[in-house]
């Protein structure tokens, strides 16, 4: 049973900036020191030792997505991003879930796939059958070198191989080690892995190894996310819920059988799994690498989700949504132990488990695209999205913090969203 207080903040956007965090305080129990976090995110001290030849600091705005239900617990999703409305198409896409019965979502087991490239094998037959006798020993070399994963559960879970004949550089065996890697996300862990079986492998195949480093396409570590809501909550403006609901179907059909319109489609999805990656610390460019692969897994690039019509559990028609993707991330070592902020995030979410945060993103992404795609079947993505995004052009014009919702709100009013009007709108207000 889900002990924490729900996490529909009706009006959390009209409060002020103060009033949002002591909320989120109370909700989830921060104290001043996660809220000091908040505000002040990463010192240049800490960034100096973060990466190398350290300038200073590059701050993203860090918001709240609220409304989220998911396998019946109530999550607050940190995300840290620069767009305007991505956070709020969000909250509102999980509200509409939520009133559906929220989200149900999974993951598999978080095994990462490290390759290992051997070249000149003379017999790649004869070398792969000898691969694959050598699993224990293999286990016996690798598992010994990641003591912590090996006593939270994880360490090695097979030895593949796979042949590539044909290539600009000649024919090469490629043997795939699978690490179950558990909260981590692992790279690191791979990589050892990967070049101390690299030896070994050498000597099995009669070969030379060259490239010994995890893959991206984590598609062994995969999450999934579904929704199922009522086809009259869909209703927006003058167009009918049914008529939203179809609208969105007949969009995701074409971002399955056009890669034009899938590249956005996509780009949508992570609009929601980057900034989530970003607050809690995660490789957003290694999520980003393996998803769009996955996307390309039959040969043509395609949506990742599925939208279809059906009668509900409720009875009556539902708009039924899945996702399914790759998401390689974790809640332990990296950037998630450096950073203070992200520290916080992971207090917020409150997941347990690597796994739990690979199901929250998916359900994000799903709830991101759902809005989308809603509004692709209704008014049209501008409409909202300029409305918000009035504010950075008032920003962009000069306007002081004290004008800037002012000014936003009359280019609203005159539907002038444009920086040339918000430099007259300052100058008449003197």
């Amino acid at each position: 049973m889900d002990e924490r207080p729900s996490s529909r903040l009706s009006g959390f956007y009209r409060q002020s900036l103060d009033q949002r965090l002591a909320t989120l305080a109370g909700w989830a129990g921060l104290d001043d020191a996660d809220l000091a976090a908040l505000r002040a995110g990463l010192s240049v001290e800490q960034a100096d030792h973060m990466v190398e030849n350290a300038l200073g600091l590059f701050a993203l705005p860090l918001g709240l997505g609220v409304n989220f239900l998911i396998n019946g617990r109530n999550y607050l999703t940190p995300m840290a991003v620069e767009e305007p409305s991505v956070i709020a198409a969000v909250s509102n896409a999980a509200r509409l879930v939520r009133a559906g019965g929220g989200f149900t979502a999974g993951s598999s087991e978080p095994v990462m796939i490290g390759q290992v490239q051997l070249l000149d094998v003379p017999d790649p037959a004869a070398a792969e059958g000898a691969i694959l006798a050598s699993r224990d020993r293999l286990a016996a070399l690798i598992d010994p070198l990641h003591p912590s994963i090996v006593r939270a559960g994880g360490g090695l879970r097979g030895v593949e191989v796979r042949h590539l004949p044909a290539t600009p550089a000649g024919p090469m065996t490629i043997v795939h080690l699978l690490l179950d890697c558990r909260d981590a996300m692992g790279a690191n862990a791979v990589n050892t892995a990967a070049e101390a079986a690299a030896p070994l492998l050498e000597l099995l195949s009669g070969g030379r190894a060259r490239l010994r480093i995890l893959s991206n396409l984590s598609d062994r570590r995969r999450a999934w996310a579904a929704c199922q809501i009522p086809v009259e909550l869909l209703a927006r403006g003058a167009a009918a819920g049914d008529e939203v609901a179809r609208g969105i179907v007949e969009a995701n059909a074409f971002a399955w059988a056009d890669p034009y319109r899938a590249a956005t489609h996509n780009k949508g999805i992570m609009n929601g799994i980057d900034p989530l990656a970003i607050a809690t610390g995660n490789d957003w460019r290694a999520l980003e690498a393996g998803v769009h692969a996955y996307a390309a897994r039959d040969g043509q690039y395609r949506g990742l989700t599925d939208w279809r019509l059906v009668e509900s559990d409720q009875a009556g028609p539902a708009l039924a949504g899945r996702i399914e993707l790759p998401l390689a991330v974790g809640i332990v070592g990296g950037a998630t132990k450096v950073h203070p902020a992200a520290q916080v995030a992971l207090k917020i979410l409150g997941v347990a488990s690597a796994s739990e945060l690979a199901e929250v993103m998916a359900a994000v992404g799903l709830a991101q695209n759902l809005s989308a795609l809603a509004a692709l079947a209704a008014e049209g993505i501008q409409q909202g999205h300029m409305a918000l995004h009035a504010r950075h052009v008032a920003l962009a014009a000069g306007a002081p913090a004290g004008l800037v919702d002012q000014v936003a709100a009359q280019l609203i009013a005159e539907g002038q969203i444009r920086a040339a009007r918000a430099v007259e709108i300052l100058a008449e207000l003197g």
